[in-house]
């Protein structure tokens, strides 16, 4: 087993953890008050080459794999989770349905756009009575001639105001349920599409979230992404691939409470000592240190099997569900070695902890993640 990355992987951690220290880590916590999307930054990390890591090189991207999403995603979320969030989304939620299931026709003209930030990829699947229960979903599409004219409400889809390109999955044989579900591509600024932000969330607040209403929206047959009923089915593949993703924002968030914590410790003195040198806290900080690495470890595994075509469903569920209560308990330790101050805003690791907290939500509960964790187990049992 080799447990270093590849020399690619380190020059593109490197790049980042570079422009992060220069662009987001001075302006994160002003994106976080106002609730304010940073666009430019968002373009600037498509010239680096992050919004496309996965989009082959003849479509414009950097053809690398899912170990350098991993990466990209874990060094960014260490200064900022929201921005982490829109690059894990829009790599391997929209952009990677179009990539992995579009024909030649749609790869040709929407990954170029997409590769370089130009554009950006939103997916469609959450509704507001369907969560967990994505089958249990309301949005149809019905043929019409040569036309699909598709109406529902999407709800808490990230990129939804920004977005200029999303995958939307809808109803096409309602009693087939699972099987009766279709993906389609909208363009922003269809008649019909309406989008409307969310605010007042309490983590991931530069992170753009909407509801996305469709109302007879029509799209051609040549906008239907895959098969006819095939939809579901190619989502649970791509909501495989986006755990590992989470679970790696997650491994940064965590390292970022650890890291802030160190250099607050070790600067904020308390009975003539550095607090750093008191055992209660140290062994905080141990704790902290070793659930990181061992939940790297397991998003580093998820992210090899992908990359070699091995089956991966379970693997990528342990990852996601260890890292985020992994970062959930690392930044609420992070707030308590901070103290008052922890409580503040002055301090960015009140912010983590708010962020972590979706790690726990998005892309399947912890509870679903437990479910097919223990699916899968009993399948090879």
């Amino acid at each position: 087993m080799d447990f270093e990355l590849p020399e690619s992987h380190r020059i593109l951690q490197a790049s980042i953890r570079e422009f992060c220290e220069k662009k987001v880590k001075p302006f994160a916590r002003e994106w976080d008050a106002k609730e304010q999307f940073p666009h430019e930054v968002v373009r600037e990390l498509g010239q680096l080459g992050v919004m496309g890591i996965l989009v082959k090189e003849e479509y414009g991207g950097a053809g690398m794999d899912a170990l350098a999403v991993a990466v990209a995603v874990e060094e960014i979320a260490r200064y900022d989770g929201s921005l982490a969030l829109t690059v894990a989304s829009h790599n391997g939620l929209g952009t990677s349905h179009i990539r992995v299931f579009g024909n030649e026709e749609q790869r040709r003209k929407y990954l170029p756009k997409l590769a370089t930030g130009e554009w950006l990829g939103a997916w469609g699947l959450t509704e507001p009575g369907s969560g967990s229960d994505a089958a249990g979903m309301k949005t149809t599409a019905v043929k019409k001639g040569d036309v699909w004219v598709l109406n529902g409400t999407k709800m808490f889809i990230t990129q939804g105001t920004v977005g200029h390109v999303f995958v939307i999955l809808a109803l096409t044989d309602p009693p087939k349920r699972q099987k009766g579900i279709t993906a389609f591509i909208v363009e922003r600024g269809q008649k019909g599409f309406t989008q409307r932000p969310i605010h007042g969330k309490l983590g991931m607040r530069s992170s753009d979230t909407a509801e996305l209403i469709l109302e007879n929206v029509e799209v051609p047959d040549s906008a239907r992404l895959g098969e006819v009923g095939q939809g579901f089915i190619d989502t649970l593949k791509i909501l495989d691939r986006g755990r590992i993703t989470i679970g790696a924002l997650a491994v940064g968030l965590a390292r970022g409470a650890l890291e802030e914590s160190i250099r607050y410790s070790k600067e904020r003195t308390a009975f003539g000592h550095p607090i750093a040198d008191f055992q209660a806290l140290r062994w905080m900080m141990a704790d902290m240190k070793t659930e990181t690495d061992a939940a790297r470890l397991l998003v580093h595994r998820a992210a090899y099997l992908a990359d070699h075509g091995r089956p991966y469903t379970r693997e990528a569920s342990m990852a996601k569900l260890f890292a985020s209560e992994v970062a959930m308990r690392a930044c609420n330790k992070a707030v308590q070695i901070h103290g008052g101050y922890g409580y503040t805003r002055e301090f960015p690791v009140e912010r983590y902890l708010r962020d972590a907290k979706l790690c726990e939500i998005g892309e399947g509960t912890s509870e679903i993640q437990r479910s097919i964790i223990a699916r899968e187990t009993f399948k090879t049992a």
